[in-house]
């Protein structure tokens, strides 16, 4: 007897329906702390006083708040840039390690976030205060005469954010030089490569989807970074999250604060479909190369 055709279409369909069912709590928890809250956000935005875009013409017009823009998106890329560069060859020494060693290092690069950021912040203070021990160590080894000042500058605020932010950009890059097969590296020597044109042309293009992916990470998570900056920086150091807390804690602009969460979040989903686009080409180009 032929089975009915209406047979496989009914289970499909619940099995549909039961694949719905499991991702319903989660939509329900994204709608409600994510979406609604960005759907107010727009709204109130336009509300400066009367309805327009009075606030978005304040935040692009007025020149201080153009320039705490400006020199947030200059403080993420330092900060990504010094990332890359002290992170890529630390990835790489950690991939390069024996399994047992391996584990020590990432316990140890992971170990700083099971300490709560506020504490670890202000552990630079210690570190870098005029009488901390960074300065200590400098002055008697007799590299200055005086105290360097490190906190609420930029400099403090970077060396805090970097020393925060670049695990964020090592742990993927040791998982994906950890999954390269180093045969390759072997047959590129094997056919008259040196060492560095081995690393250069083979090894290191297949890690550049992940080292634009860990980048842009970094930049982002800087973009909106704010404990670093508002206790290292003391309030000196001027970034688009200290900028929002003193509109909504101290002037209560709230449509200027909408505006600008607003603009920090069409500049994040920007700066993330350039790093997918970049990584996406960075694949092609590996796969052309091999």
């Amino acid at each position: 007897m032929a089975s009915s055709p209406a047979l496989p279409l009914a289970g499909g369909i619940r099995r549909r329906l039961d694949r719905g069912a499991l991702v319903l709590p989660g939509l329900a928890i994204l709608t409600l702390g994510f979406l609604m809250p960005l759907a107010l956000l727009l709204p109130q935005s336009l509300q400066d006083p009367d309805f327009g875009l009075g606030a978005y013409g304040r935040l692009f017009g007025e020149s201080v708040y153009l320039n705490i823009v400006l020199n947030t998106a200059r403080l993420a890329v330092i900060a990504t840039v010094c990332c890359v560069v002290f992170g890529y060859p630390l990835a790489l020494w950690i991939s390069r390690l024996g399994p047992r060693m391996r584990i020590v290092a990432l316990v140890a690069l992971i170990l700083p976030f099971w300490v709560s950021i506020l504490v670890r912040t202000y552990s630079w203070i210690v570190l870098l205060g005029r009488e901390g021990v960074i300065n200590t160590i400098l002055m008697r080894l007799g590299i200055v005469d005086e105290p360097l000042s490190f906190l609420y500058r930029e400099l403090g605020v970077m060396i805090g954010t970097i020393n925060i932010l670049a695990p964020f950009f090592v742990m993927p890059m040791v998982a994906a030089m950890s999954a390269i097969d180093p045969r390759l590296g072997q047959a590129a020597l094997s056919l008259g490569a040196s060492r560095f044109q081995a690393f250069w042309r083979v090894f290191f293009p297949l890690t550049v989807p992940t080292l634009v992916t860990g980048a842009f990470l970094v930049f982002i998570l800087t973009f909106g970074f704010y404990v670093t900056p508002a206790v290292i920086g003391g309030g000196r150091v001027k970034m688009l999250a200290t900028l929002l807390d003193h509109l909504i804690n101290t002037s209560s602009d709230w449509s200027l604060a909408a505006a600008l969460s607003f603009f920090l979040l069409l500049a994040t989903l920007g700066v993330f479909m350039l790093a997918r686009a970049l990584a996406a080409l960075a694949r092609a180009g590996g796969r052309r190369a091999r």
